[in-house]
This record gives structure tokens, C-alpha cells and sequence, in this order.
């Protein structure tokens, strides 16, 4: 079969969800806290290339991973037979039945599906750095990249190395003190951190993080809805355990042209939005309810928005108490993960595994239609003790209201 008709058959014996397959991404920079369930033995199977800290979760976007990244690299695969032997990329799919797919508004909009979702997963803090807006990616031929951060307790077993997330600046930080910063990256460590401030992770709490924002990733294992983007640069020079970061991170998705121009690298900065005194009220996220927590345990199941303060991303949890049967419905496409428990999610099964080979299938993600999403999908959960919870993740869901 060629790919239309691969899809067409995926739309309708999966009834509107598509089952996905994980996707596994290496960091050369980054080192494994290894939460995000793959076997002990595969975090290191890709070599050189980097431990994998990462999976990315209904993905149409292509990690940026250097000279000898993989073309699918990033990429979710549709799952179209039960083994795996006929699969094809969630981005094809979406270029050939976009409408049947995400609907026409987002198709209208992006002419595709426009934000992903990962499991950040590393043992230690990353450096502080920033995500380009809109204005400074399309220099690059890129898009800018808000994201957020959810801190699932059901992924976090341990807390890594340091649980503290940097973000912004003081407020009294001069401009010619982060210049300066910038201009010691290859003289050592350049002391950005201490221009910034780190605040304490939460389980099942959360952060907004908007594009010309720093910040310092701390070590728990982070759920991060964000647009389909993987634009950065790295402004910190040396990390807490005395790894090097390379000066070509500091110049990463900048114009050849300014390459060698830190006046460039300071034009990205966000600047009144890394100073604000106020910087934590305006971006801490805690879940909550879509209604009534009382009205939704009468009906077997608790739903909250856990990620909520930009209009173009957003994500959901979903919880299915024991022994209950639900129909969900959302008013827009979404991809999911399952993080606990097993039952069934329309005509499939669900459920979150314990261990992952590099390769394997498994039965904990999914990407729901627009049309499927709208209908309603009829949940089932068999055991007696445990929930089934699901996180999903969305483009410009209609039903979000901005909080905060």
C-alpha cells in the first residue's frame, strides 16, 4: 500500500485514533535520569550521538540534533499493523488528511499540526538558555517556541541531581552585567546563574515558559507541551557537575551573519519579562478541574488542566477512577500518553508499561481526531484499585480559558 492508502486504513480500523510509536531522542549535551521507562541497557544504544533523555510525544517535528541527526529523528510513526511492519510518519499523514485529521481551523491555520509534547528526562540541571520568538527564529527559517513544564509525580521516583529550575534574571540585573556573562562563555564558566534566581520543582505542578525567557531546567522528569519548535542557545557556559557546554550552543539558530555579535544574543533576551518581580505569580501552574471535582467522581473520573497560559498549547490530566467506564469528549484534536494504569480507550488497549526496549512497541500513546475527539471516546478502566491516567496535549484548544 502506498502512504494515503496506509492512512486511510489507520483512520478506520483505529476509528478516528491513531496509535503511535514511542520516539526516542539523544542529547549529546544532556545525560540520562532515566525515568521515562526505557531498559537500563538502551539509554546509551545511539552511542556518540548522546545518551536518550528524551521522548517526544505526537510529533510532527524534526530534532535538531547536528550534522548526523536521522532525517525521522523527532518524528512520531502511525502504528498501521499490529506489529509494526507498515507504519507511517504522523507528519505525512497530516500534510495528505489534514482536515480529517486536526480539523479544518488548525489545518486553516498551520497547515499542520503546530506543537508536540516530550518527557525531558535528565539526571542533572541543563543550562540556562532561552527559546527564540517568532521575530528572531524566522531569521533562521524557523518558528519561535513558547513551552511548558508539568512535573508528573507518577515519573519521578527520585528527584535527579538538582530539583531547582532557574528562571529570568533579578530584577536588578543590569544588561551590561548578562553582556558581559556572554561575552566569558569561552573563558570558563561564565557566572550566569548567579544573575538568576532557581525556584523549587513540585510534583504535579507546573511552569509557562515564553520564548526570550532564561532558564535552567532543573532535574525532575518534565512533561513539556510546547509549539512545534526545537529552536535555543545555551547562555551558560559550565553546568553544577562541571560539564563544559560548546560555544557552538551559544550560537545556536543565530543568522551566520551575527554569529560573533553578543549585541544579537542580547536582542533575543526578553528583557522586562526576565526581570519581573512578579515572574513566579504570572507562570506557576497547579492543576484544576474543568468543573466540579464532586460532579466528575459521581462519573467515574477526574479531568484538569494542567498546562494553561498560552493560547497556542495547552494539555489536560485525565484520570479514570477503578472499575469505571467514561466517554470523553474534547472539542479538538490531541495526542496522549498513558502514565498509569491499563484498560481499554475506544477499540484499543491502553496502558502504561513498566520497561521499554529501544524499538519496542507499546500500547501508551495514541493521537485522537478532531472528528473522534468531538464524538466522544468510551474509556474503560477494569481494575479494582488502580486509575488510569492520561496526560494530553493540544493545539489551540477552543475550551481553554487563559488563567492567570
Amino acid at each position: 500500500m502506498n502512504v494515503k492508502q496506509l492512512v486511510n486504513k489507520a483512520l478506520n480500523d483505529g476509528e478516528g485514533i491513531l496509535r503511535l510509536a514511542p520516539t526516542w531522542v539523544p542529547r549529546s549535551f544532556c545525560r540520562p535520569g532515566k525515568r521515562i521507562k526505557l531498559h537500563p541497557d538502551d539509554y546509551f544504544i545511539l552511542g556518540a550521538r548522546g545518551g536518550i533523555d528524551e521522548r517526544w510525544l505526537s510529533s510532527t517535528t524534526w530534532a535538531e540534533n547536528g550534522a548526523n541527526t536521522p532525517e525521522d529523528e523527532g518524528l512520531s510513526y502511525i502504528i498501521v499493523d499490529e506489529y509494526g511492519k507498515e507504519r507511517v510518519l504522523l507528519r505525512d499523514a497530516i500534510e495528505l488528511f489534514g482536515k480529517e485529521i486536526i480539523g479544518e481551523f488548525l489545518w486553516e491555520k498551520y497547515r499542520g499540526w503546530a506543537m508536540y509534547s516530550k518527557f525531558f528526562d535528565n539526571a542533572g540541571p541543563l543550562p540556562h538558555h532561552l527559546h527564540h520568538d517568532d521575530e528572531y527564529a524566522e531569521l533562521v527559517g524557523a518558528k519561535g517556541k513558547p513551552e511548558m513544564y508539568f512535573f508528573p509525580s507518577q515519573m519521578n521516583n527520585h528527584g535527579g541531581e538538582f530539583p531547582f529550575t532557574f528562571f529570568g534574571l533579578n530584577p536588578e540585573t543590569t544588561k551590561e552585567e548578562l553582556l558581559d556573562s556572554l561575552k566569558n562563555f569561552s573563558k570558563g564558566d561564565n557566572n550566569i546563574l548567579a544573575l538568576s534566581k532557581a525556584y523549587k520543582l513540585e510534583v504535579d505542578t507546573g511552569w509557562n515558559v515564553e520564548p526570550g525567557v532564561l532558564h535552567a531546567p532543573g532535574s525532575l522528569c518534565t512533561y513539556e507541551p510546547q509549539f512545534a519548535s526545537d529552536v535555543f542557545a545555551m547562555y551558560q557556559s559550565v553546568l553544577l557537575n562541571g560539564q563544559m557546554v560548546d560555544e557552538s550552543l551559544l550560537w545556536k539558530n543565530t543568522p551566520k551573519e551575527e554569529i560573533g555579535n553578543y549585541q544579537h544574543l542580547m536582542n533575543v533576551v526578553d528583557w522586562d519579562k526576565n526581570i519581573d518581580p512578579d515572574f513566579r505569580q504570572k507562570n506557576y501552574m497547579r492543576p484544576i478541574p474543568i468543573k466540579s471535582k464532586e460532579d466528575m467522581v459521581k462519573d467515574g473520573y477526574i479531568e484538569e488542566w494542567i498546562c494553561y497560559k498560552t493560547r497556542n498549547v495547552s494539555a489536560k490530566r485525565l484520570t479514570i477512577l477503578p472499575g469505571e467506564t467514561v466517554k470523553i469528549k474534547d472539542n479538538a484534536p490531541y495526542g496522549l500518553i498513558c502514565i498509569q494504569g491499563h484498560g481499554t480507550f475506544g477499540k484499543w488497549p491502553i496502558e502504561s508499561p513498566t520497561l521499554i526496549r529501544y524499538g519496542q512497541l507499546t500500547h501508551d500513546e495514541y493521537f485522537v481526531t478532531e472528528k473522534a475527539a468531538k464524538n466522544g471516546i468510551v474509556i474503560t478502566n477494569p481494575s479494582a484499585s488502580e486509575p488510569i491516567v492520561i496526560l494530553k496535549h493540544f493545539s489551540d484548544n477552543p475550551d481553554l480559558e487563559l488563567i492567570g
